[in-house]
């Protein structure tokens, strides 16, 4: 059996910004990543690349340390204050803000999906893999996230939702 840790690098940013788009980046999201890696280092005999990849592996630590931290540290997974103090703050900080805004006014599951996507950086295959999806469904599912995400920013401020989220969102087309 192949170690699924054998390249830790890669992994280990891919877990990190999947957690720091679901929680923002800072120490829980190093806390979060450090979590799944342990747990990843203590259960590694229990990885079967039959079942998927080391990073659909990790993935799915990394979603149940997600959901134990916010359990025992009462983590909010956005929750931006309600008008940012703009005398502080760049333009890039509000525009941040209000995509965190929009992205957690979003159905969990719409929240997750933009999170493996964006975050972690994944396809819509390596999703499909991790929530047990056909990618055609993650894709479907996917496009309609971003389309709820885009009323949701529309009906923000009302900036354009490329501008509001310029560099959070590689792409704002489907897979």
């Amino acid at each position: 059996m192949r170690d699924p840790l054998a390249h830790p690098e890669q992994l280990i940013e891919t877990v990190y910004r999947y957690v720091a788009y679901r929680i923002g980046a800072g120490p829980d999201a190093q806390d979060v990543t450090s979590e799944t890696f342990e747990r990843a280092i203590r259960g590694r005999a229990t990885y079967d690349p039959a079942l998927g990849t080391p990073i659909a592996w990790l993935i799915g630590i990394a979603r149940r340390c997600l959901a134990d931290a916010m359990a025992a540290r009462a983590l909010l997974v956005a929750d931006p204050p309600d008008e940012p103090d703009t005398v502080d703050l760049e333009s890039r900080s509000v525009e941040r803000l209000t995509l965190q805004a929009a992205i957690a006014s979003l159905e969990e599951r719409e929240q997750e999906l933009i999170s493996l996507r964006y975050g972690a950086d994944l396809t819509a295959r390596r999703i499909g893999e991790i929530l047990d999806m056909r990618t055609n469904a993650v894709e479907v599912a996917l496009h309609r996230a971003l389309v709820h995400l885009r009323s949701r920013l529309d009906a923000g401020d009302g900036a354009e939702p490329e501008e509001a989220a310029s560099g959070l969102l590689p792409s704002w087309q489907p897979l």
